[in-house]
């Protein structure tokens, strides 16, 4: 099995003035004359990790990472009920995407990310396909409302204990209720006690969810620190309950826009939370993108989809 490439340092990063009261950290390892690429994190509201780096030849490309707004090192972080999520939105991440891109003096990147990732470099992508070299995706979503229902309520049917605990965790959405607004309410609350509470809820079901996969550890939402998880889940409901301000159905939609850019679509099928049908759809659509369906990956991946993704991004690596 490929292994990922050895742990590497940033030799450049900062914090980008977005506006908005904004700071969003960026960083950007490995070559400095290399292949720009540039990392798009899931969540929303995870942030960018360490080990994200290592997906690329650091001798082949110069790897571009950032926390979007209010996750990771960008200020303020969501954690903090003072932080104002009405300026937290995806257009306001499509605008910093760019304003990255122009402050780093880059024509055009290779775009990496998966699940909530893949929705916004695909947001990115439609906007400004003159500024997409390739795209190699890892999970794919649209966050259409019909996958967020799916994630927050259908795939309840399988786990009807844990939904019934998530949905408790919000009694005054009722039983027919919104419950991803309700727990955006929740986490709107002044009294940290009240959000952490809503947090640890959330958390305890996308880990049900993610559950019956053969791989990953058994807490990848519960398990992170609480401040990560407070801006996690806050950030993740804001989006969610907006339907990340996407028309219904637009990113499908307008996907003849990515004609013309080679793209590597993987899909775990065993991926619960975000089933293989979405992936199948924009496929027949970006008929430029090759869909590589990965039969021992959930969501949380899997060797074998680490080793797809590793091939794709060496076979890009040198292509200008």
């Amino acid at each position: 099995m490929a292994e990922l490439y050895p742990p590497i340092e940033p030799h450049e990063q900062g914090k980008l003035d977005v506006g908005d009261g904004n700071l969003v950290h960026w960083e950007v390892c490995g070559n400095p004359e290399g292949k720009p690429a540039l990392v798009v994190h899931g969540g929303p509201g995870s942030g960018c990790s360490p080990r994200m780096r290592r997906y690329f030849d650091p001798d082949a490309y110069r790897v571009v990472l950032f926390d979007q707004r209010g996750c990771g090192r960008s200020t303020p972080h969501a954690a903090d009920p003072a932080a104002d999520m009405s300026v937290n939105t995806t257009e306001h991440l499509l605008a910093d995407m760019e304003r990255l891109r122009e402050h780093l003096g880059i024509e055009c990147w290779l775009l990496y990310g998966g699940s909530w990732g893949s929705t916004l470099l695909l947001a990115y992508a439609e906007r400004h396909p003159q500024r997409v070299s390739e795209t190699v995706v890892n999970g794919v979503t649209t966050t259409r409302r019909r996958e967020i229902d799916w994630l927050y309520r259908g795939v309840g049917r399988f786990f009807p204990e844990q939904w019934d605990r998530f949905r408790a965790g919000v009694p005054e959405a009722g039983s027919a209720g919104d419950l991803v607004a309700a727990y955006a309410r929740r986490m709107e609350s002044p009294d940290r006690a009240v959000r952490e509470n809503a947090a640890d809820e959330w958390c305890r079901w996308e880990d049900a969810v993610l559950s019956l996969e053969p791989n990953g550890g058994p807490d990848p939402y519960s398990g992170r620190p609480s401040d990560a998880r407070l801006a996690l889940v806050r950030i993740t409901a804001h989006y969610f309950a907006h339907g990340a301000w996407l028309e219904e159905g637009a990113l499908l939609r307008d996907a003849g826009r990515l004609k013309g850019i080679p793209g590597v679509l993987f899909h775990g099928r065993l991926d619960l939370s975000s089933p293989l049908e979405t992936a199948w759809e924009l496929s027949r659509i970006w008929t430029d993108a090759e869909l590589v369906v990965v039969d021992d990956s959930g969501h949380k991946g899997s060797a074998t989809m680490r080793e797809r993704v590793l091939g794709a991004l060496e076979r890009f690596r040198y292509v200008h």
